[in-house]
């Protein structure tokens, strides 16, 4: 059974973020030069990690999303996979990517047990692809959706983080994916996160207007459930189309009233919410020789802090870390 927090949330989902290195340096994320380095020492190994997963999962976790950075910048990734797989009680294991190294790997981390992959794709643009991500090419994206598909890593969902000015006008044409391709799109709202605030005053878009513009090209959407997954979309479908629409409004139509995760950071941080600079330090207890009943009683600690709800709407916004920094 899974383990409550104080407001009677059953917590059972842990992103684990690999790394906080990436390849690319999208604009609303990481500034140009990306965010200092980890030293090799200060980030987990992944035995470390497979440990801390251990101790969450005899608590009642149950499914591991991870995430970076970008996760397969780090070398070894499938090996990680198949530690977690054979840890009693997770049954379930995803991956949020850029997709443009996945080519290579799609099918060795399918084997190791990996079982369904979310996609960055903020544009269907090659040029705008490039200026988002600073150097990335969207032709790696395809070729990384194609062999996910063929590696069966389903259902696939493509995420894209709507900024105005920058891609707002895609949205629709994103949306008619899902008629023309099956392709369950989710779209996010911009979050505040690592000083990053200077998109603030006019960056981030909210669900509804998302909402109006889809409808506006396609009709009313119908309300459905989501495709599998342990996110917080609220989904839809345009009529006769395969795939879904999903719509995540972290400040327009917060979910903290449903939210089932912990987060721990590439160096060893257990993070209560993504939106809330504290932090339990699991890294110094397992470096002095903690071992999984130390870990076990951190990640109950760390789920004990789980706040309410975050407070964006009170101007309080989390500085400590960049996005990339914490997994998403």
């Amino acid at each position: 059974m899974p383990f409550q927090d104080d407001f009677g949330r059953a917590i059972n989902y842990l992103r684990v973020s690999v790394t906080d290195r990436c390849n690319l340096r999208c604009v609303y994320c990481m500034p140009p030069e990306g965010v200092q380095k980890q030293g090799h020492g200060h980030v987990l190994s992944y035995e470390e990690m497979a440990l801390a997963i251990r101790a969450a999962a005899e608590i009642g976790i149950r499914k591991v999303r991870l995430t970076g950075g970008e996760p397969l910048a780090r070398l070894g990734l499938p090996g990680f996979v198949k530690l977690i797989a054979a840890i009693p009680g997770i049954d379930d294991i995803s991956m949020t990517t850029n997709a443009t190294l996945l080519a290579g790997q799609a099918r060795a981390l399918a084997e190791a047990g990996l079982r369904r992959v979310n996609i960055s794709l903020d544009t269907l643009r090659p040029e705008r692809y490039t200026a988002m991500t600073r150097r990335g090419q969207i032709e790696d994206v395809w070729a990384g959706i194609a062999a996910a598909r063929e590696a069966g890593l389903a259902p696939i969902k493509l995420n894209a983080v709507v900024i105005r000015g920058l891609n707002d006008d895609e949205v629709a044409g994103l949306a008619g994916r899902t008629l023309t391709d099956g392709w369950h799109m989710r779209f996010i709202e911009w979050m505040p996160v690592g000083g990053s605030t200077g998109w603030a005053a006019g960056g981030a878009v909210p669900v509804a207007e998302m909402r109006a513009q889809i409808e506006q090209r396609f009709g009313p959407l119908q309300p459905v459930p989501g495709p599998v997954g342990n996110g917080p979309a609220r989904y839809f479908r345009i009529p006769g189309a395969e795939g879904t629409i999903g719509f995540i409004g972290a400040l327009s139509e917060h979910f903290c009233h449903s939210c089932n995760r912990l987060r721990l950071t590439a160096d060893g941080r257990l993070r209560p919410c993504l939106l809330s600079d504290q932090e339990v330090d699991l890294r110094a207890a397992l470096r002095a020789g903690g071992g999984l009943e130390a870990a076990r009683e951190l990640v109950a600690q760390a789920i004990q802090l789980k706040p309410m709800c975050h407070h964006l709407g009170d101007a309080r916004v989390p500085q400590g870390r960049t996005m990339s920094q914490i997994g998403g």
